[in-house]
């Protein structure tokens, strides 16, 4: 795992470097050292026991809960939306952080519940209730892309404990009806007019189709091979817009073509391929399902970045991990992949119990 990962992050940094116009400042310099910063942080978090996970769940859930709610009340505003925190070394969203957190406080809710009440009121309503809190004081920001990436992983969590299908069918039902009303009375204009854009970019190629359009331009213009390192012209001439953050694939696209975009999505694979094969291979539930968990908030990062990129889904604001410029989003992918090593771990130690009974 460690070997893709170091080479995204690597490869991250020379397209930062190259973002900023060939220099290690302001992003790829802060990138390296973030990554470094938080490696250490995933290696101390891969030697935590069963135990301590289990412990620590809940409280981690109900201070970030506690956080988000300070956040509506005193919260950074950027970009229109109010998500951060300054704590005057970073700015910490802890919108991001719950992600990781949600997943844990789920594996541990679902490891303690009784095989057999599986299929009862009690498996639903109360991971509902700790789904949906976070849920709402995030819209509230506002902030979709991070609400849906939320959902999903509860969302995973909730069904590799066994719910039954009935209940995902009668959701995606409801959530089909609704849909129609949320989107006309729930979401913000300039939310409302990112779908509208995404089904049809070159109706307003200078307005808000601008994004997309220039993503598609710097990504086309790639080629087999690239324009060259610190070569693209999207990017240097100011054209593509957020190309350090959301848009860095496009940003790596221009200037390593095909075969860079072939190298970055093989890493992920890597890593998704290696992060469910922990969690296959836990015995213990709460392993499998922590572990699952991580790898699906780490695919909703990689799956609705690349797709927004490319104009296959809207444009909502979710870093690629890795490789975009920011903290909190390096932090939490950073956890993930430290709560993955652990899980790891654990099923190395289970694997010598086994061998030695």
């Amino acid at each position: 795992m460690l070997f893709p990962l170091f080479i995204l992050i690597g490869f991250g940094g020379l397209v930062l470097y190259s973002a900023a116009g060939g220099s290690l400042e302001p992003y790829a310099g802060s990138h390296l050292i973030r990554f470094g910063v938080f490696l250490v942080m995933a290696i101390i978090l891969a030697l935590f026991p069963p135990d301590l996970a289990k412990l620590a769940a809940y409280p981690i859930y109900i201070v970030l809960l506690i956080l988000l709610v300070i956040v509506e009340a005193i919260g950074f505003v950027g970009g229109g939306s109010q998500r951060w925190l300054n704590l005057g070394f970073m700015q910490l969203q802890p919108s991001e952080l719950m992600k990781p957190a949600l997943v844990l406080v789920l594996a541990r809710f679902y490891s303690d519940l009784p095989v057999g009440m599986i299929g009862s009121w009690r498996a639903l309503v109360p991971a509902g209730i700790l789904i949906g809190l976070p849920i709402m004081l995030v819209l509230a920001q506002p902030d979709l892309g991070t609400s849906l990436a939320i959902a999903f992983g509860g969302g995973v969590v909730m069904f590799l404990a066994g719910l039954p299908m009935r209940w995902f069918l009668m959701g995606g039902a409801a959530a089909a009806v609704i849909a129609p009303l949320a989107f006309f009375f729930g979401l913000q204009p300039y939310q409302q007019r990112r779908v509208f854009t995404f089904l049809d970019p070159e109706n307003d190629p200078l307005g808000d189709g601008y994004h997309i359009t220039q993503s598609k331009i710097a990504i086309g213009s790639g080629g087999f091979s690239g324009k060259g390192f610190n070569e693209g012209t999207q990017s240097h001439l100011h054209y593509l817009p957020e190309p350090h953050t959301d848009f860095i694939f496009a940003t790596m696209a221009e200037e390593w073509g095909f075969v860079g975009g072939v190298v970055v999505i093989g890493c992920f694979a890597l890593i998704l391929y290696w992060a469910l094969s922990v969690a296959r291979n836990s015995n213990d539930r709460f392993g499998k399902l922590l572990a699952a968990g991580m790898a699906a908030t780490i695919f909703f990062y990689v799956a609705i970045n690349l797709m927004m990129v490319m104009g296959l889904a809207p444009v909502v604001g979710i870093p690629l991990p890795f490789m975009s410029h920011g903290g909190s989003s390096m932090m939490t992918n950073m956890i993930c992949i430290g709560t993955l090593m652990m899980v790891y771990r654990w099923n190395r130690l289970q694997g010598r119990k086994g061998t030695l009974g």
